[in-house]
C-alpha cells in the first residue's frame, strides 16, 4: 500500500510539472515602431482604453476564446477571467464605447498579422516566437 501511494504521488507530480513546462510564457509581440510596453499600458489596450502608442494607432487581436494562450494572458495581463472579460466587452459594445480585439485562431495567425499590420500588437507563447519579431513585453 505504502508504495502505491508513492508511486501515485510520483506521478501526480510529474503530470504537474509537465502542464507547468507545457504552459510557457506569454510573449507580447507587435509593431518594431512601438516601443517596449509595460504591463499597465497593455492592460490599457487590451479594454479599449488607449488607442494610440507613441503616435502609432494599435491594434490588438485576441487568440481565440477558451484557448490556453488566452486564459494565461488575460490572467497574467489582464487580471480577468475569459467570462468577465468577454462581459467586459459586451458591455463596452453594448454601450457605443467600442468593440473587442479580433481573434485569431494560432501564433502563426498571430505572428503574420503582426508581420503585415502597422501598428499591431499580439500574443503568443514564448516557444513560438520567431527571429525577427518585435517583442513588446515578455
Amino acid at each position: 500500500m505504502r508504495g502505491t501511494s508513492l508511486r501515485t504521488l510520483l506521478v501526480a507530480l510529474t503530470l504537474i510539472a509537465g502542464d507547468a513546462s507545457a504552459a510557457g510564457g506569454v510573449v507580447v509581440i507587435g509593431d518594431a515602431r512601438l516601443a517596449r510596453l509595460d504591463a499597465p499600458m497593455l492592460e490599457k489596450i487590451y479594454l479599449g482604453r488607449v488607442i494610440e502608442v507613441d503616435g502609432i494607432r494599435v491594434t490588438a487581436v485576441n487568440a481565440s476564446s477558451g484557448s490556453a494562450i488566452r486564459n494565461r494572458f488575460l490572467q497574467t495581463y489582464i487580471r480577468k477571467d475569459d467570462d468577465s472579460y468577454t462581459g467586459y466587452w459586451s458591455v463596452r459594445r453594448y454601450s457605443g464605447l467600442g468593440v473587442p480585439p479580433r481573434e485569431l485562431s494560432g501564433s502563426t495567425e498571430v505572428i503574420d498579422f503582426v508581420k503585415s499590420t502597422p501598428g499591431a500588437i499580439g500574443y503568443i507563447d514564448e516557444a513560438d516566437v520567431p527571429p525577427g519579431v518585435s517583442v513588446l513585453l515578455k
